[in-house]
């Protein structure tokens, strides 16, 4: 997918792109491809490649869903960025706050988010077990998403506790997997969620299929959840 063929795409959808935006697109692509060569960020860097699977597959979430753009929403395990700056790219008034374990990773962000005079994104350098027990974070946001980092239940563990009640965890999968899901449902109650759909988009021009898991906020998470740092991963919750 060129520039062009990106905006179009998304014009079809209902999404006018500026030239500024555009820009910024574009400024993305070389920054992160430029920092990639000193760091692992993504696996993906030919042009087309990461202009579709990066970030159009990123602004999936708000062709999937009744999404808000002046919401606020936390990006857990962000790594390069996705799907959080590309949204808001597109939604300048979303309020944006990124956590993740590793500093490197913060620094890009940093630089990125100046280099795009990107205004109102919170940048954390923290492990998700360790910020979902923050008083200041904890039930804060509307929404929380999570792009291909862990197991369902896992996710759940780390994310659920971070978002509003009646707000929504949002799980981007790359492939379904009803297995997960299942391991998943007694977890995701016992944190205050009720999985409600399976929403299933397809990028255009390959066709390939993605899932986005949405799982809706409907009780407070018990104060024990996150547990401490590792715990959710070597013992997930059944």
């Amino acid at each position: 997918m060129l520039p062009e063929e990106f905006k179009q795409q998304l014009h079809e959808q209902g999404i006018e792109l500026s030239a500024q935006q555009m820009h910024q697109f574009e400024s993305y692509y070389e920054l992160l491809v430029s920092w990639n060569e000193k760091m692992n960020l993504t696996a993906i860097t030919e042009k087309k490649e990461v202009y579709l699977k990066h970030f159009y597959d990123s602004i999936t979430l708000a062709l999937a869903v009744d999404f808000n753009p002046e919401a606020s929403l936390c990006d857990v395990g962000s790594g390069a960025g996705f799907p959080s700056i590309p949204l808001k790219i597109i939604f300048p008034d979303l309020k944006v706050t990124i956590v993740d374990s590793l500093n490197k990773r913060i620094t890009f962000l940093t630089h990125l988010v100046q280099s795009l005079q990107l205004e109102g994104v919170s940048l954390f350098h923290d492990r998700a077990e360790t910020f979902g027990q923050s008083k200041e974070q904890r039930a804060s946001y509307d929404y929380v998403t999570a792009r291909a980092v862990a197991r369902l239940n896992v996710l759940a563990e780390l994310c659920l506790p971070l978002v509003k009640k009646s707000g929504y965890f949002y799980a981007l999968k790359a492939t379904k997997s009803d297995e997960e899901l299942q391991e998943a449902q007694s977890a995701i109650a016992l944190l205050g969620g009720k999985f409600v759909e399976d929403k299933v988009i397809h990028l255009p021009l390959i066709g390939d299929e993605r899932h986005i898991l949405m799982i809706e906020k409907k009780k407070e998470t018990p104060n024990k959840y996150p547990r401490k740092p590792g715990i959710p991963n070597k013992q997930p919750l059944k």
